[in-house]
This record gives structure tokens, C-alpha cells and sequence, in this order.
């Protein structure tokens, strides 16, 4: 409990700290390369890949395909429908953050905090409020009274749980027409007495069939793009 209290009050603040716009230049470029590695972090934990991924990762199961699409297809596609879904965070992290600090009118932390901002909105528009509430109880604090107080420590988990929930609700939907058509298969080779014939040696193909007539990435990128606005 005191860990995370502690926790709690020094993260939101050492941005704010003098050391950091009193470094050295050679310092400061070895912070700036260091922190390249929180990347992969960041853009999980706090951008709409992890939706995106999760969503795409069970359609794959659900089509019932195991390695096709391959791992790295889906990441560069999720990579690119994050950064389509979010543009309006990353032009508003460009405009406050990046741009001002490359022409040297604002200080490292100042550009820092401009450009968690956007990234905290966001992350509060997706966040269900029950799953935040039960953040706070597991951290026993009292709720923020206004967004402005909102501790990023306790607003990732909830918008990573919100993600996970609502990503797995879209999944369950996109399954049911494909469970439909494994059982409809499975009972059809049944009634035939075609015991020996996997069903999944006929469903496959007309599960892709199906998918590829109703244009179904395009459906799904679709769906997903939309469930961030």
C-alpha cells in the first residue's frame, strides 16, 4: 500500500523535476535513445493496438485458420489501423508536443506532459468507469475529482482491462456465424454418415468463402476503426 502511494505521487511529478531540462545535451540524447524502449510499452498499454490485435488474433481461430494470416501480417496491420484510428491523438501530440520542442519553444518536460495529455483522453473516452472503479478499490484511494486528477498509474490497467473486455465481446460476435457454420457441416456429415470426414475439412473452405464474399477484413477494420469514435 505505501509502495503504490508512493508510486502514485512520484510518477505524475518527475516530469516536472528541473533536473531534466538541466542535462547535459550528451545526456539528454542517451535519456531520449534509453526511453525508445518504452515504446512497444506505450503503444500496448495505452493506445487502441491491444483491441486490434485480440480482435484480429480470434478471427483468425475463428475461421480456423492457425498460422494464416502470419503473426507479423496481423501486427503491421493492427500498427496501421492504431495509428488510423487514433490520428487525431497523434496530430494533437505533433502539434503541442514534437513540434514545439524541435523548435525549441517549449522544455523537455514541458513537451513530455503535452504529449501525455491526448493519450490521457483517450484513454479516459475508452475506459469503462466500473472497471476504473475497481483499479481504485484494488489501490485503495479515494476517485479523482475532476479528470485533471486522474493518476496515469491507476488509468492504464482500467483502459487495459476495458480493452480486453470489450475486445472479447467483439470477438464472441464475430464467432457465432462461424460456429453456425461448423455445426451446420458437422450435422450435415452426421445425417450423410460421413463419420470419418473431419468436419473441419469441409467448413474451412466455406468459412473463407463466406468471409471473402461479405468483404469481411474490410467489415472488421471497418468495425474496429468505428467502435474508437
Amino acid at each position: 500500500m505505501v509502495a503504490t502511494q508512493s508510486l502514485n505521487e512520484w510518477l505524475p511529478h518527475i516530469l516536472d523535476k528541473p533536473w531534466l531540462d538541466s542535462l547535459a545535451p550528451e545526456l539528454r540524447v542517451i535519456l531520449t535513445v534509453s526511453s525508445l524502449t518504452l515504446i512497444p510499452v506505450i503503444v500496448i498499454s495505452m493506445t487502441a493496438f491491444t483491441r486490434i490485435i485480440i480482435v484480429l488474433s480470434l478471427l483468425r481461430q475463428a475461421l480456423g485458420l492457425q498460422q494464416t494470416p502470419p503473426n507479423s501480417v496481423l501486427i503491421a496491420l493492427s500498427l496501421f489501423l492504431t495509428v488510423f484510428a487514433m490520428s487525431g491523438v497523434f496530430e494533437q501530440i505533433n502539434k503541442n508536443s514534437f513540434v514545439p520542442y524541435t523548435n525549441n519553444s517549449i522544455e523537455l518536460s514541458a513537451a513530455v506532459n503535452n504529449a501525455i495529455e491526448p493519450l490521457k483522453s483517450f484513454m479516459l473516452s475508452q475506459t469503462d468507469e466500473t472497471h476504473f472503479v475497481r483499479v481504485l478499490d484494488m489501490a485503495n484511494v479515494a476517485a479523482p475529482k475532476s479528470r485533471d486528477d486522474v493518476s496515469l498509474i491507476h488509468l492504464v490497467p482500467a483502459f487495459m482491462l476495458s480493452e480486453l473486455t470489450l475486445a472479447f465481446k467483439m470477438a464472441f460476435l464475430i464467432f457465432l456465424p462461424f460456429l453456425m457454420i461448423d455445426l451446420l457441416v458437422a450435422s450435415s456429415l452426421m445425417a450423410l454418415g460421413m463419420i470419418m470426414v473431419p468436419p473441419i475439412t469441409v467448413s474451412l473452405p466455406l468459412k473463407i468463402m463466406v468471409f471473402i464474399l461479405i468483404d469481411g477484413w474490410t467489415l472488421i477494420a471497418g468495425s474496429l476503426v468505428q467502435s474508437f469514435l
